[in-house]
C-alpha cells in the first residue's frame, strides 16, 4: 500500500470526497425524478435508501483500509518525532522530572497508607475504638 507518498494519499481522499458528491448527486436527481410522479412504486421511493447505503458501504470498506494506514504512519512518523526530541532534550531535564516525579509519589503516600488501612479487615474498628473518648479512659484502666 501507499508509503511515504502524501500526493498519492491526497489523491485518494479527493478521489473519495468526489465519489461522496457524486452520490449526493444521484440523491438531488432521483428526488427530482420523484418529483415528476412519473415513478410511483415502492421499490422507485427505496432509491434513495439504497443509495445511502452503498455509499455508506463504499466508505466504510475504504476509510478502514485508510484508517488502518493512517495508524501505520502515525506509529511510524511518531518514531521520527521522538528521535528528534530526544536528540534536542536537555540532559538535566532528567533531573526535573525526577524531581516531579518524587513530588508525585509524596502526593499519593498519604492517601496510599489511609486506603492500606481501610482495606484490612477489623481496622476500621480498631481505628474507631481508638479515637472514642471512652478509649483513653479504657487505657488508663488497664495499666
Amino acid at each position: 500500500m501507499l508509503q511515504n507518498n502524501a500526493d498519492e494519499k491526497a489523491e485518494i481522499y479527493e478521489t473519495l470526497a468526489s465519489m461522496n458528491r457524486a452520490f449526493a448527486g444521484i440523491l438531488q436527481h432521483l428526488q427530482t425524478l420523484h418529483r415528476t410522479g412519473l415513478f410511483k412504486s415502492k421499490a422507485a421511493k427505496l432509491f434513495p435508501s439504497f443509495t445511502l447505503e452503498l455509499q455508506a458501504e463504499f466508505n466504510q470498506e475504504f476509510l478502514e483500509d485508510l484508517h488502518q494506514l493512517e495508524l501505520d504512519d502515525w506509529g511510524r512518523y511518531g518514531k521520527a518525532r521522538q528521535k528528534w526530541e530526544k536528540h534536542v532534550r536537555d540532559p538535566d531535564d532528567v533531573f526535573i522530572h525526577a524531581e516531579e516525579r518524587r513530588r508525585e509519589l509524596a502526593k499519593q503516600r498519604p492517601l496510599k497508607k489511609s486506603k492500606a488501612l481501610r482495606s484490612r479487615p477489623g481496622t476500621a474498628a480498631r481505628q474507631s475504638k481508638q479515637s472514642s473518648p471512652h478509649s483513653a479512659a479504657r487505657r488508663l484502666r488497664k495499666r
